[in-house]
């Protein structure tokens, strides 16, 4: 099996044979990139039990994303310009590929119980301490699954940085900062008034959920604990933006969801659709010259492509960006840091092992591809093919 997982990372060094030039580099003197991951995988879906369960995911495939990635890194970036460092450990059940061993323990109430008792603020933390004790003062480049991760590097560097210092760019389909109650009655609305809805009343595991840390309002958390300035936060890219119709609902679930998005922007959050990244691409680098930190850093969810330039993500209900589009949107960022702004850190989240880099029709997905040219631009300056 470990031949055949090599002949799978060969297959991502063979696409990745252009050779190593940089762009608009900020690092200071002797500073490298480090690369790391952490594996962590709690979604509490019913999909994505029966995902891990259904085992049709073509062995073998690594099931810790920073693997392919750094493999395919390998291939044109110097050794001398970056390092990686082993990844934290998870155990095999919250893992995204579980082992035979660890089957038993695959239920969806195992999952909620984690996510409700903060189980993903203890993995962040622990990347926190990670962060702070082994890479700093160098570039924290860190590979994930769960998108709430971030929040333990952010952490990190506002520590070292100082919280008034550091901007804070995600992309991503969705905005990442609605508390958990105001998402539940949303949903709560969804099930009442939609025929179609994708949620089932019966299921216990929409009712009573604490406002826990996780995936979908970890960046909530991040604010009202002072660690990042919603002034300093950029969210480019979403699709799940409330639109004209939405507010024409009176329903009290529905305009107390509603005022969850109006909130980030009262508080000073630029949040840019997905709408807008596509048709006003000058607009998007109006906002990114308002960026009034020195530094900056950068989080990148790969459902931006979902359905589009790629497949190997957990969340796939919002069609994302092309690859094209996405370069394009990466080198505005880029472009916003050349000179006032230093972009000091980086992560890739949201990747799916289970379908990342398999065959599609005759193509193959080109997850693991696009992430490392996206680490290659962000961390190394290298321009995109």
């Amino acid at each position: 099996m470990r031949k055949d997982l090599n002949g799978f990372l060969a297959r991502l060094q063979s696409t990745t044979t252009k050779p190593y030039q940089t762009q608009n580099v900020k690092r200071s003197s002797g500073q490298k990139v480090v690369l790391f991951g952490c594996p962590l995988d709690g979604d509490e879906k019913h999909d994505a039990i029966q995902e891990k369960l259904a085992g049709y995911y073509e062995y073998p495939q690594p099931d810790d994303p920073v693997v392919p990635v750094a493999a395919a890194l390998a291939a044109e970036v110097p050794g001398s310009e970056w390092k990686q460092f082993e990844s934290i450990d998870v155990p095999g059940w919250l893992r995204p590929i579980p082992t035979a061993e660890e089957r038993s323990k695959i239920v969806v109430d195992a999952f909620v119980a984690f996510i409700d008792r903060n189980g993903c603020r203890e993995f962040a933390e622990k990347i926190a301490k990670e962060v702070r004790s082994e890479i700093l003062p160098d570039f924290p480049c860190m590979i994930a699954v769960d998108h709430s991760l971030t929040g333990g590097v952010i952490g990190a560097l506002t520590e070292h940085y100082g919280q008034k210092n550091i901007s804070l760019l995600v992309i991503d389909s969705h905005t990442d900062a609605i508390p958990m109650s105001k998402l539940a009655q949303a949903i709560a609305y969804d099930m009442d008034t939609n025929p179609d809805s994708v949620y089932d009343k019966a299921d216990p595991f929409l009712y009573n959920r604490s406002e826990s840390y996780n995936a979908s309002s970890f960046l909530h958390h991040l604010m009202i604990e002072n660690l990042v300035d919603p002034r300093d936060l950029y969210i480019l890219g979403v699709s799940d933006y409330p639109g004209k119709k939405a507010l024409r609902i009176k329903d009290p679930r529905i305009t107390d969801y509603l005022s969850a998005y109006a909130d980030l922007r009262k508080q000073g959050a630029t949040i840019i659709t997905k709408r807008e990244c596509q048709l006003k691409p000058k607009k998007v680098k109006t906002l990114l010259k308002k960026i009034r930190t020195p530094y900056a850093y950068v989080s990148i969810d790969m459902d931006i492509g979902a359905r589009n330039a790629l497949d190997g993500v957990r969340f796939r209900n919002w069609q994302g960006l092309s690859e094209t589009q996405i370069y394009r949107l990466v080198d505005m960022i880029c472009q916003a840091g050349k000179s006032e702004v230093q972009i000091v850190g980086m992560d890739i989240t949201e990747i799916n092992p289970r379908i990342a880099g398999r065959k599609r029709g005759e193509a193959v997905d080109r997850t693991y591809q696009i992430a490392a040219s996206l680490v290659k631009r962000i961390a190394f300056g290298q321009a995109f093919e």
